[in-house]
């Protein structure tokens, strides 16, 4: 089903589609990176569990009436997803204090965040994915206000779906980047992933982690760690 690969980033493959216009095949690789890739390893098997994760993950948003990119799993590392125009935003989602936002403002681990907050990144590499404000959004993308206020409340739509998900399998969601992207009708939705890649969970009884913090920080076995979050999600089903 796949042809010319058109892109490949940190995670995965972008691949054109034979025969289906407005379509794109995204393949999972193994790479797992932190710190904008000073830390870089390949673990065999990771691709599957990040598209199995993401595609039950993005399946059940769809369900609840949240508007992605995805269409199917294809295989045991690619997914058929719409083709969008990604917005240059990463929107990062913070229920708990945990990461950077720790350090940058001097806030206490673990503080939690009621009403949930909203942050927002500038998607580019070289400059290391630089914290901006809403003018500066607006001004280093396509969007009006109208649609970054849009964004903004899909967001919190996703992170109140997300939550139940996660806390239906004893886990707390504290942080998650999300990425939009325009469909060729002009509507925006949500694209990219929604894995133990993009999320920060902390068991809620144990406080374990169960995303890449374990590989950020040396704390756990990756493949490990991203077995048990599937094994749960699928538990649930």
């Amino acid at each position: 089903m796949k042809t010319d690969l058109l892109y490949e980033g940190k995670a995965k493959l972008v691949y054109q589609v034979r025969d289906k216009t407005g379509h794109l095949v995204l393949d999972y690789k193994n790479d797992a990176t932190a710190f904008n890739g000073g830390k870089k390893e390949v673990f065999t098997g990771k691709g599957r569990l990040n598209n199995e994760i993401s595609a039950y993950i993005f399946n059940v948003l769809n369900e609840q009436g949240i508007q992605t990119h995805f269409v199917e799993k294809l295989s045991e590392t690619e997914q058929l997803v719409h083709q969008t125009e990604i917005i240059p935003l990463e929107v990062v989602v913070r229920n708990v204090a945990a990461g950077s936002i720790t350090r940058r403002l001097d806030i206490k681990a673990d503080t939690p965040f009621n009403p949930p907050l909203i942050e927002l990144f500038y998607k580019d590499d070289d400059l290391g994915d630089p914290l901006i404000n809403d003018e500066h959004a607006l001004f280093l993308s396509d969007i009006n206000k109208s649609e970054l206020q849009e964004i903004k409340t899909k967001a919190l739509e996703i992170n109140q779906q997300l939550t139940r998900i996660f806390k239906a399998v004893n886990l707390q969601l504290v942080d998650f980047k999300l990425e939009f992207g325009r469909l060729a009708s002009g509507c925006i939705v949500l694209s990219d992933e929604i894995s133990p890649d993009t999320c920060r969970l902390w068991d809620i009884t144990t406080h374990e982690n169960l995303d890449k913090d374990v590989f950020r920080q040396g704390t756990g076995d990756l493949l490990e760690v991203y077995q048990k979050l599937l094994s749960r999600l699928e538990a649930r089903s």
